[in-house]
Formats: C-alpha cells, sequence, structure tokens
C-alpha cells in the first residue's frame, strides 16, 4: 500500500500555505532567533569564563545567521509574493497585520546589527562560526558600546513582545477565527 501525501497546497484556497521558500526562511528564522536568545541567557547562568565566551559567539553567530536569513527572506518574498490567508479581513486589521509584519522585519534586522556594532565597539570582531570575521561596522568606541547595548536589549525586548503578538494573533486565527493564516505557514503534513 502506498503512503499518500497530503500538503497544505492540496487542500484548495481556502487553506493554500505560502511558498515552501517562504516557510522554510519563517521557521529557520524563528530556530536561529530561539537559539539566540537561549545562548545569552544560558550564558548569565554559567560562571566558566571559556564557556561563557562560547556562549556569546554561539549568540553572535545565530545573530549573523538571522540577518542572512532576512535577506534570503526579503529575496523569498519578492520572487514568490505575498499570498494572504485571510482575504476577508476588513481594513484595519490588514493595515495592523502589515504594520506588525513590518515592525518584527525591523526588529529582526536591527536587532543583530546593534549587535554586531555592540562587539565592534567594545573592540572585538564579529564571527560567523567562529571563523569568518566579518568587517567591522564601527570603530571602538567604549561610550558608544554602552548606548548600543541599551539599544540591543531594547530591541530584543521589543522584537520578543512582537513575536508573541505575531504568535498570537496566528492562535486567534486558528482558533476563533477558524481560518487559514496559521496553517498556511505550517510545513507541508506527509
Amino acid at each position: 500500500m502506498q503512503a499518500q501525501t497530503f500538503t497544505l497546497d492540496d487542500a484548495g484556497p481556502a487553506t493554500a500555505g505560502h511558498a515552501a521558500s517562504i516557510k522554510f526562511f519563517h521557521w529557520a528564522t524563528v530556530i536561529a532567533i530561539v537559539a539566540a536568545a537561549a545562548a545569552v541567557l544560558l550564558r548569565e547562568l554559567i560562571d566558566d569564563k571559556t564557556l561563557r565566551l562560547i556562549l556569546i559567539e554561539t549568540h553572535r553567530s545565530f545573530g549573523v545567521v538571522v540577518l542572512m536569513l532576512m535577506a534570503g527572506r526579503l529575496v523569498a518574498r519578492r520572487v514568490s509574493g505575498h499570498a494572504s490567508a485571510a482575504q476577508d479581513l476588513g481594513p484595519l486589521p490588514r493595515i495592523g497585520a502589515a504594520l506588525t509584519h513590518l515592525a518584527l522585519y525591523g526588529l529582526m534586522a536591527g536587532l543583530p546589527l546593534l549587535g554586531w556594532a555592540l562587539t565592534n565597539a567594545n573592540g572585538k570582531a564579529v564571527r560567523l562560526l567562529g571563523l569568518i570575521e566579518l568587517p567591522r561596522i564601527v570603530a571602538a568606541d567604549l561610550d558608544l558600546a554602552d548606548s548600543l547595548a541599551d539599544w540591543h536589549l531594547r530591541a530584543a525586548w521589543a522584537l520578543l513582545i512582537m513575536v508573541l503578538a505575531h504568535a498570537g494573533a496566528a492562535l486567534w486565527h486558528h482558533f476563533f477565527r477558524r481560518d487559514a493564516v496559521l496553517v498556511a505557514m505550517l510545513p507541508r503534513r506527509r
């Protein structure tokens, strides 16, 4: 007996999913952000200096990965277009969704750039996977580093708030509106 494959695209226009590339960049970005956050939070619980260094380098590397995924995401979105699974929303919710996505994109790009600048301002280089040294975007400046540290922390909190709002909206669509917004972003089921 041959196993049947079900894809969201097979379910018809009411539950059509986003392009595979959009889903890939969405979920890869989620994983990279969670990994970056986990590394920096775990670092606060560790006393061992070497392990703390490894964790901050891991945090920085995942920040660079988020930047690369954001670039890929913008290209994928440009190529595949934007498909909305909630066609019946009124203008106000559509504007709210667009502004939320714009804020998320800005924070997902801005937060790693702030971290990169912060690292450079502290006189350190940013390395991807600990191997590839990236160009410095600011000169060493401890006063600037202090300011950037504050901005980086504020941006991290803002991103957390926006991610929670985004996830809450997806759950609201799924459980209360019972539309295809959440399902459209889920990976294909086999």
